[in-house]
This record gives C-alpha cells, sequence and structure tokens, in this order.
C-alpha cells in the first residue's frame, strides 16, 4: 500500500504565492513519475505539472512561467511551487505518483487533495 499526502495549501491573495508538498509513503522500489492536478469546482480535472524521475518537467500552458515542479527523491516528496497567484488557480489540487512494487508491477496513486484558494 502506498500513501500520497499533500500539504500546503491555503487562502492567499492574487500575486502571492504558496509551495504545495506531496510526500510518498508505503512499500516500493522506485517512484516514477510525478504530477499535479487540480479540480475547480464545477470543472473537470486537469493536468498542472508532471516530473519524471530524470527529471524531465512538463507545465500547463496557463502556469507556464508562474509555477515550478522539483522532487526530492531522497524524501519521496514532489514540489509545486506556485508564484504570481490568480483566482483562476483555485482548485483542490491532488498530487499523484507512477509507483513500482517489488514485483515489478507499476500503479498510479493518487493523494487526496489540499484546497488552494487566491481570493481578495
Amino acid at each position: 500500500q502506498v500513501q500520497l499526502v499533500e500539504s500546503g495549501g491555503g487562502l492567499v491573495q492574487p500575486g502571492e504565492s504558496l509551495r504545495l508538498s506531496c510526500a510518498a509513503s508505503g512499500s516500493f522500489s522506485r517512484i516514477g513519475t510525478m504530477g499535479w492536478y487540480r479540480q475547480a469546482p464545477g470543472k473537470q480535472r486537469e493536468l498542472v505539472s508532471t516530473i519524471n524521475g530524470d527529471g524531465f518537467k512538463t507545465y500547463a500552458d496557463s502556469v507556464k512561467g508562474r509555477f515550478t515542479i522539483s522532487r526530492d527523491n531522497a524524501k519521496n516528496t514532489v514540489y509545486l511551487q506556485m508564484n504570481s497567484l490568480k483566482p483562476d488557480d483555485t482548485a483542490v489540487y491532488h498530487c499523484n505518483a507512477n509507483v513500482q512494487n517489488w514485483s515489478g508491477s507499476q500503479t498510479i496513486w493518487w493523494g487526496q487533495g489540499t484546497q488552494v484558494t487566491v481570493s481578495l
């Protein structure tokens, strides 16, 4: 069993910053690509950013230049630094991870999410 626990969400004003963290725990041999998704009320979940095991990163166009994804493999943790936040960034942010178990099988695991609210 694998657990992903997000933290760092909150209420901020437009233009401010937040840093999200997502730590993986459990029994596994390795973690591949990790990512952040978000879901705003009444909207579908959308991809925000991913980072693979080699450090290759992708970003949604809406966050390029404002958000930065990173990971600490020693801590099995992925981060999302969010700068210049806008009201449109308001959503529940979920992390996920492609986790390989000791038999070689890979499974996508999801965290429960952390709320980010950007408002005056």
